[in-house]
């Protein structure tokens, strides 16, 4: 029988396929009929009566961009691409071929953004692609494929303010506590093409927008800034949180102006009547096609939610408990006092975290359901954050998987449920970019059992979770073994974690 680890391994690679830009563009896009062709985008048409372009920003659109060339073949007209610098060496590299653009492409690249902050060179990319915007007649249509990254790749300030303004502003904002909602609403409100900008400026060409989302929730307002999307702030907003800040007396010159003269109120939705905004790939999509996968495998599968946010030592703990909810059910103790506690402390637990779209009630009567013999793998996906503390090497993943580990290991210790002892229970989780903070892993594999053999060793597991050194942690078993190494997907829907349980 395959072991756990090769399960998840499989179900990780399963979801993440399903969202490479290749794959996920040739299912949704296709060109028909010569005489008067159509775009179809999953199932909309759309008619192609003169010239087709393309423009794109993100980390993911290089791929997306070489994908779409093929389908779209002699129809395209041009196309421009902002992507992130040193992207097309490392797809090289990595020997990723199919996702660069061909020799003699009509696609430009432009790299910039270094260390996903705006640059010049990304400012330059904004501006060829604005350009290319504005001079659109009624009958051509602009494919616009966006991914997260997006929004540093597109700064394109509204004159007279400098980049170097705009992002000084930014910065304070940053250093004063705003969050990140918070600042994309005051760099929407100083920008040209964010908060439906480019879609305006593209006016009265047709605009399709193809999207990789990164976002919990997959706001389209958010994505990217939302170049093609209908604001919903208005420069009342942006007031707002400068005042919050205190910042409203102490911004530029350029600034100011361009404050005082911003339209009071946000563009009204009917004028984005030339816009669709379609979403291509989503961590949900990803997580549907895991469950297909685990259901294949022969696991009772569920998905939990594809927006699990908060703090990763909380998040932990939910796992935790969830986990040893199942391990009570395997052993026939779904009911009794150990399995209300348990049950009060997630209803608790989630209601604090806030996750959306979570109803845990249901989730758990779900779970009740199952019968007792079938292995259980429970789906989920989102972003959680991690409070840096120490100097060590990891990242949210590999410490998420590591904390889970720990926190099974207690409750087996603590003879807190015994019936853990006869299960086998495998943690995973792991970026969809194949990258987990400053490491060649994406994410890390995690069992009660590798715990307990660290201990065994003397190792101080607390030890590495206080200097977030969870890398060398995992580092130090059977060569990396539990370390998830997947290379650059070329991807990115946030992580996704996978708990695969079996009675022994």
């Amino acid at each position: 029988t395959m072991s756990l680890r090769e399960h998840a391994l499989s179900l990780f690679r399963g979801a993440v396929g399903t969202v490479r830009p290749a794959p996920m563009l040739k299912r949704a896009l296709k060109l028909q009929g010569n005489g008067d062709p159509q775009l179809l985008v999953k199932g909309q048409a759309f008619p192609v009566k003169r010239d087709l372009y393309l423009v794109g920003f993100g980390k993911a659109v290089l791929g997306m961009a070489a994908a779409a060339e093929e389908i779209l073949g002699d129809h395209l007209a041009r196309g421009i691409i902002n992507v992130p610098l040193g992207i097309q060496e490392s797809l090289q590299r990595a020997g990723m071929q199919e996702m660069l653009l061909k020799p003699h492409s009509k696609i430009q690249v432009i790299e910039g953004a270094k260390n996903n902050l705006p640059d010049a060179e990304a400012l330059k990319g904004a501006v060829a692609i604005q350009e290319l915007a504005q001079g659109l007649t009624a009958d051509d249509l602009l494919l616009v494929l966006i991914s997260g990254g997006g929004s540093a790749l597109l700064p394109a300030p509204i004159p007279p303010i400098l980049l170097e303004e705009k992002e000084k502003l930014t910065k304070l904002l940053a250093s004063r506590g705003a969050a990140i909602q918070e600042l994309n609403i005051v760099r929407k409100t100083l920008s040209v093409l964010k908060g439906g900008g480019l879609a305006q400026l593209a006016h009265p060409a047709r605009v399709v927008s193809l999207i990789l989302s990164d976002v919990i929730g997959d706001p389209l307002d958010i994505i990217a800034s939302g170049p093609t999307a209908a604001s919903s702030h208005s420069v009342q907003d942006c007031l707002q949180i400068l005042t919050k800040y205190n910042l409203l007396h102490s911004l530029p010159k350029s600034v100011e102006m361009v404050l005082s003269s911003s339209p009071t109120k946000p563009t009204a939705p009917e004028n984005y009547s030339h816009v669709s905004n379609i979403i291509l790939g989503s961590n949900t999509l990803a997580l549907e096609e895991a469950k297909r996968q685990a259901e294949g495998l022969g696991y009772a599968a569920l998905v939990l939610s594809a927006a699990v946010r908060g703090e990763v030592g909380r998040v932990a703990t939910l796992y935790c408990q969830l986990i040893q909810l199942v391990c009570l059910g395997f052993t026939g103790l779904r009911d009794g006092p150990l399995s209300d506690k348990l049950r009060g402390d997630l209803l608790q637990l989630a209601a604090e975290l806030q996750i959306p779209g979570l109803d845990l009630d249901e989730f758990l009567e779900a779970l009740r359901g199952l019968g007792p013999a079938r292995p259980v793998c429970i789906l989920a996906g989102g972003e959680t954050t991690v409070q840096l503390r120490g100097t060590g090497k990891g990242g949210r993943n590999q410490e998420l998987a590591l904390r889970v580990g720990l926190g099974l290991h207690r409750a087996q210790a603590t003879g807190a449920s015994s019936p853990h002892g006869r299960c086998e229970i495998l943690f995973l989780s792991g970026g969809t970019d194949g990258q987990d903070g400053p490491t060649e892993a994406a994410g890390a594999f995690c069992s009660p059992g590798l715990v307990a053999e660290a201990l065994q060793e003397g190792l101080d597991v607390e030890a590495f979770l206080r200097n977030n050194d969870s890398y060398s942690f995992f580092s130090r078993f059977q060569g990396g073994h539990h370390l998830l190494v997947t290379g650059l997907t070329g991807t990115n829907v946030m992580d996704i974690q996978a708990i695969l349980i079996r009675a022994m």
